[in-house]
């Protein structure tokens, strides 16, 4: 879809969570035909192994809920590359009993919460001292359109999360930003990806409710995610931190939309 036409990512190193499918394998593609050395890390071994396979990388499994398998997944990252250059930190979820917070039970509250922020902020707390010490480095953060909109159609966890990784990454793009290291939020509207077909593509009619708010009247493309990503981890974007970065098809600026 994207002609590659730079190599402005030669020779740093990528951390995808999640990278094994949707967003995450669209990027880790995308970085690497632009030159990064890329690792995957995710929780599923067999789809993780072929990702990294396919992108001349190499495969971290890791729960990202867990803080000592994310300290060791950086610390493996710097052993075998020599830096800590990109983290792309979107891993996530968003389950069926995650609904209206008059449905949804405290155990998939926190579940969501654990995998969709408390992992960020592991993940950000381990990647940080090493690009402290290069002077360097570029972290974006998955959060969501529904981290600046609300939905009738809740998933409650899942748009608190996507607002607590948004307000995360600007503290964290202001507090670094004097020592080189660049913190944005990457907003993606609805994406064409396992996940959002799950949830509701497959059935038309939930996907005609959600396709008529978006002006460019289609669901995003992997890719053109990755595309932006692509973006904030080169110094292409080097002005830009603590920055709420949408890719949305214009659904947030939307009032009304075409026919």
């Amino acid at each position: 879809m994207t002609n590659i036409i730079s190599n402005r990512l030669e020779g740093r190193s990528a951390v995808i969570t999640g990278g094994a499918s949707g967003i995450g394998l669209a990027t880790a593609r995308r970085l690497a035909a632009e030159g990064a050395h890329v690792v995957i890390a995710d929780i599923d071994p067999a789809s993780g192994e072929r990702a990294a396979a396919e992108v001349g990388g190499i495969f971290v499994r890791v729960d990202v809920t867990n803080e000592e398998e994310v300290k060791n997944l950086y610390q493996v990252t710097f052993d075998t590359y020599g830096s800590v250059d990109i983290a792309f930190n979107n891993a996530g979820i968003s389950p069926a009993d995650d609904a209206s917070i008059l449905e949804t039970g405290i155990d998939a509250w926190r579940r969501v919460q654990d995998v969709n922020l408390t992992s960020v902020y592991y993940c950000c707390k381990y990647a940080l001292p090493f690009m402290q010490r290069q002077g360097k480095g570029s972290i974006i953060n998955t959060a969501s359109f529904v981290a600046v909109m609300g939905a009738a159609t809740s998933q409650i966890s899942y748009s608190a999360s996507k607002g607590g990784v948004l307000a995360m990454s600007r503290e964290l793009g202001v507090e670094f930003a004097r020592q080189g290291i660049r913190v944005n939020a990457l907003c993606p509207g609805p994406v064409n990806t396992p996940l959002l077909k799950e949830l509701f593509a497959k059935d038309p009619e939930k996907a005609a409710r959600r396709l008529v708010h978006i002006p460019l009247g289609r669901f995003a493309e992997p890719e053109e995610l990755a595309a932006a990503v692509a973006f904030l981890a080169s110094d292409d974007s080097s002005f830009m931190t603590a920055n709420t970065f949408l890719v949305d098809g214009g659904i947030s600026g939307a009032y009304v939309t075409p026919q």
